[in-house]
């Protein structure tokens, strides 16, 4: 959806002085009391994903290359608390954390004035929009070289009626010409300043939102706007607050690819990598390309080294050893599991309790043993889970539900293990080719398989990158070769390292 909000439908676009702003600035619009949730703090400061809802919200900011200043206008009375939240995550790009004005009017033209006089391009985007997404906030500043006004909107899925104040209804619009708006919202400085400017003039002056004061007093100035998206929610209601916990559970990252050998070699080079499951599949692959670049990898599993992943003095037993060998560990990588198919009411008991010690267990005793190795490195935690998180499969009950258990303990050891620079991140493969699915799928298609060393070559990306509390997708890419399934070896399924994706 691409259209222009004019008064005209033969409005002009405006390109008579070539726009050169001199940056871009973000503002986040943090001045809610969160009255519509029944809070005692606001909104923005509610923790989802296990980190405030701002801190989400301008994380994206400080990620986006094309902006260059956050200034943040906060709630009265909270003004330190964001302050901390910006210190504390570090982020560079945040100039200003100001207090915002009584009304969204009020804090807009406090915004101007923090900004001053200079020719800028200048997002307004709510506070309580975590999950906007690059795409949007790139496509808003793209939009500023033709336009000097850009909306953020998406189709309305609903017929929209318009009532009297006896609530009843009087018109109902063509829906194919309704939009629901969204934040942000972006403007060429002086077209906003201006619009501001004559609105000071009118005595009735009201607007919930900066593009509806430059259709009213700019009525000539078209308005650019761009697809925004069902995701990008804005939190006001208390449903909303387990819409976006759950919307970030189920969002996937990407880690940086790395381009050459070379820069896997300068990265990986002297780093010390304990490896959990890595006698087959992922897990030896994933010990084969980091020795190839450098790495000193240490592979541990029930099968070669006796090391059972749920005993704690094993754990112990095996950090240490590559810790004595090298004098520190960077990364912790956790790729044993196990699969067993099977209905829960007839798998026995035997079974169920491998299942949960192996697949919970086993990584929840990784992490507690690991942390004071990873606090002296500032290193790195990865685990991994499964599509099938994000909704129990038949026939692999427990399977699923220690996958999905391995995502929110990912989230959580992030937030915890963030004071001591420690990141945590969990991979989510497709289905992959190693000898554990083999044996509980039997043979497949070939190409319809991840190869285990796409996974770890995208697992050596997650481990050399700052991600931190992230699901990070790995998928086949389109005209992949096909990949030969390991046959099984000797061993049994617990001692295979795991496949992880059981489709």
């Amino acid at each position: 959806m691409m259209q222009d909000h004019t008064t005209s439908p033969d409005a002009a676009v405006p390109a008579a002085t070539p726009w050169r702003p001199s940056r871009t600035v973000a503002v986040v619009l943090a001045g809610g009391t969160g009255t519509r949730l029944g809070l005692g703090i606001p909104k923005q400061l509610l923790k989802i994903a296990g980190k405030p809802i701002i801190e989400h919200t301008l994380a994206v900011f400080e990620a986006a290359p094309e902006i260059d200043e956050i200034i943040v206008l906060m709630a009265a009375g909270h003004v330190a608390e964001a302050q901390r939240i910006v210190d504390k995550a570090g982020f560079r790009k945040v100039s200003k954390v100001v207090e915002g004005g009584d009304t969204r009017n009020a804090t807009t033209r406090i915004a101007l004035d923090t900004i001053g006089g200079d020719d800028v391009n200048v997002l307004f985007h709510d506070a309580v929009r975590p999950l906007v997404s690059a795409r949007i906030v790139r496509e808003c500043v793209n939009a500023l070289w033709t336009y000097s006004a850009v909306d953020v909107a998406i189709p309305s899925a609903d017929t929209i009626i318009q009532v009297d104040e006896n609530d009843c209804i009087t018109d109902i619009p063509v829906r194919a010409t309704l939009r629901r708006g969204q934040t942000p919202q972006a403007f060429r400085s002086g077209t906003i300043r201006e619009a501001y400017e004559r609105a000071e003039g009118d005595p009735d002056f009201a607007a919930t939102d900066d593009c509806g004061v430059v259709l009213r007093y700019l009525p000539g100035t078209p308005i650019k706007v761009i697809d925004g998206s069902d995701e990008n929610i804005k939190v006001t209601h208390p449903v909303d607050v387990h819409l976006a916990d759950k919307l970030f559970q189920l969002a996937s990252a990407q880690a940086p690819r790395v381009d050459d050998d070379r820069s896997y070699g300068e990265e990986l080079t002297g780093r010390t990598i304990v490896v959990f499951g890595g006698s087959y599949g992922i897990g030896h692959e994933l010990t084969e390309l980091a020795r190839g670049y450098g790495a000193q990898v240490f592979p541990f599993s029930r099968s070669t080294t006796g090391t059972h992943v749920e005993r704690a003095e094993d754990v112990a037993s095996a950090l240490k050893t590559a810790f004595e060998a090298t004098g520190r560990i960077d990364h912790v990588v956790v790729t044993a599991g196990i699969l067993e198919r099977g209905a829960l009411a007839e798998m026995d008991e035997e079974t169920m309790d491998r299942l949960l010690q192996v697949n919970f267990v086993g990584p929840v005793t990784i992490a507690r043993q690991s942390l004071p190795y990873l606090r002296q490195t500032k290193g790195q935690l990865l685990l991994y889970t499964s599509s099938s998180y994000t909704r129990g499969r038949a026939r692999y009950a427990l399977y699923s539900a220690t996958k999905a258990a391995l995502v929110n303990l990912t989230q959580a050891l992030a937030d915890e293990w963030a004071e001591f620079s420690v990141r945590v991140n969990c991979v989510n493969p497709e289905r992959t080719a190693t000898p554990m699915r083999t044996k509980a799928f039997g043979e497949e298609p070939e190409h319809t398989l991840l190869s285990a060393e796409v996974v770890a070559r995208a697992s050596l990306d997650v481990l050399i990158s700052e991600l931190t509390g992230q699901v990070i997708d790995v998928r086949r890419a389109p005209g992949e070769p096909a990949v030969a399934v390991p046959a099984q070896p000797a061993a049994t399924a617990d001692e295979l390292s795991t496949g992880i994706d059981a489709g």
